[in-house]
């Protein structure tokens, strides 16, 4: 009945939030735009059932999305434009070097490290949370993370 009201209320208490967490799967502002807004259209067509937070069932739905263009597109590295946009910003931290040899690293990481160590570092999801939006524990998620920073630092070493 107040179905409306409650996603409203989702929309403006988490839309900057699944907007981020899109943002560090896509790295496009106007794809994530759209994806954000279907993320919420697709939100008021279904039933939040209450197993995880509002967000974490949000983000799942997010990530399902993100999944479903990547694979319909068959896109995986963003647009050349893009990238360097996202150098310019790091920029300040760390140079664009360094950088780029991160991304490519990470980009060569196998699934799931990629998308967790993503999740964790440029999503600053907490691990709870990570475990939620892949269906996993904690415990999985944090182990997860770990040996893919592992995986990365080995790359960084090797590459």
């Amino acid at each position: 009945m107040n179905r409306s009201i409650d996603i409203e209320k989702l929309y403006q208490t988490y839309y900057m939030d699944v907007y981020s967490y899109i943002m560090t799967i896509i790295k496009n502002p106007e794809m994530s735009e759209e994806l954000t807004q279907e993320v919420f259209y697709r939100a008021m067509k279904s039933e939040f059932k209450g197993k995880s937070s509002e967000l974490t069932w949000l983000c799942a739905i997010a990530r399902n999305l993100c999944m479903d263009m990547c694979r319909k597109q068959k896109k995986e590295v963003p647009a050349e434009e893009e990238i360097e946009g996202n150098v310019n910003l790091e920029h300040t931290v760390i140079s664009k070097m360094e950088s780029l040899q991160i991304h490519m690293a990470l980009h060569k990481l196998e699934e799931p490290y990629r998308e967790v160590f993503s999740l964790r570092v440029f999503g600053e999801l907490s691990f709870r949370d990570i475990g939620m939006v892949f269906g996993k524990t904690e415990n999985w998620a944090r182990v997860t993370y770990h040996r893919g920073k592992l995986k990365l630092q080995e790359k960084l070493g090797n590459g």
